[in-house]
């Protein structure tokens, strides 16, 4: 019998990969995207201090889109934290992927914080 490859032990190893050569600092925090089946999230990090600085999601209070999890909803996500970036006096980030592929919800994510004003 074949075994079933887990996609998502997959994803953690080529996110630990990444993260071996990627790091933010405050005055250029990672911005992190993680992604469930149904919602996606986005965080502004520095590693240096091991903080959160901003974080936006598809289940944040001021999420005006419809809950799901599709490119609209993660463009909307990408416009929100490129707002609290902006709100933070933070114009430049290190994008992380989180091990996904830059494709779709990601990318949508990614193109709608760069039209709003961050710069990766």
């Amino acid at each position: 019998m074949i075994a079933r490859i887990d996609k998502n032990k997959v994803r953690q190893k080529r996110h630990e990969r990444v993260r071996s050569r990627l790091s933010g600092t405050a005055e250029r925090p990672r911005l992190n995207v993680y992604r469930s089946n149904k919602h996606i999230y986005a965080q502004l990090i520095d590693d240096n201090q091991q903080t959160t600085l901003a974080s936006a999601s598809t289940q944040d209070p001021d999420f005006k889109g419809e809950v799901g999890s599709n490119k609209e909803a993660a463009a909307e996500v990408g416009a929100l934290i490129a707002n609290r970036a902006k709100d933070k006096d933070i114009k430049s980030v290190v994008f992380d992927r989180g091990g996904y592929l830059y494709h779709g919800r990601v990318q949508a994510l990614a193109e709608a914080a760069r039209e709003n004003g961050l710069q990766f």
